[in-house]
């Protein structure tokens, strides 16, 4: 009886969080900050931001922060913010996806635009990745070749596939970007 519940509880689980029409997130992208010290909204950004990603870049003279790219969290990190929802949970759990962030914080008439792109990309194996340590050692019953690049499998780094922008983050660092420029 135990060994049904979890095969039918998972199958749930996916029929519930897959859903025939995805939604989109409807958030105003770029937001205002009515502001007029440039230093006090740069740090509340980066503040913000270091919530989902670590920063690899910054420059306040052109008003961009850009991200590391970062593995996409699973269902077994819910502590991590880069993956919002259980759709995004459940993707990130059954295959790599790892995403990257650019803001933009822009001075208007009156205070600043700060504007979130977040880049999703899957992971793309161009074969099996099967690097056996026995490929990779010297055999003594071989006669000895001066080809030293004995390493089969993938010598190559996998490429990552571009699946556009992530709505979703988006509007979740959007929505954190205005609840700390609120308070």
């Amino acid at each position: 009886m135990g060994a049904r519940i979890l095969p039918t509880l998972l199958a749930a689980l996916l029929f519930v969080g897959s859903g025939c029409a995805t939604t989109r997130p409807v958030a105003q992208n770029p937001i205002f900050v009515p502001a007029n010290d440039h230093e006090a909204v740069w740090e509340r950004t980066v503040d913000v931001v270091h919530d989902y990603f670590e920063i690899a870049r910054e420059n306040k003279l052109d008003g961009v922060i850009e991200t590391e790219a970062k593995t996409g969290s699973s269902l077994l990190e819910p502590w991590h913010k880069d993956s919002p929802g259980l759709h995004n949970k459940m993707e990130s759990s059954l295959q790599s996806i790892r995403r990257r962030a650019f803001i933009n914080v822009t001075p208007t008439n009156g205070g600043y635009l700060v504007g979130v792109e977040v880049f999703k990309e899957l992971e793309d194996n161009p074969g099996l990745a099967a690097n056996t340590p026995g490929a990779a050692t010297f055999q003594q019953t071989n006669p000895l070749r001066r080809d030293l690049n004995l390493v089969v499998g993938q010598s190559t780094p996998a490429g990552w596939v571009m699946l556009g922008r992530d709505d979703v983050l988006e509007a979740t660092m959007i929505q954190s970007l205005q609840q700390e420029f609120s308070r």
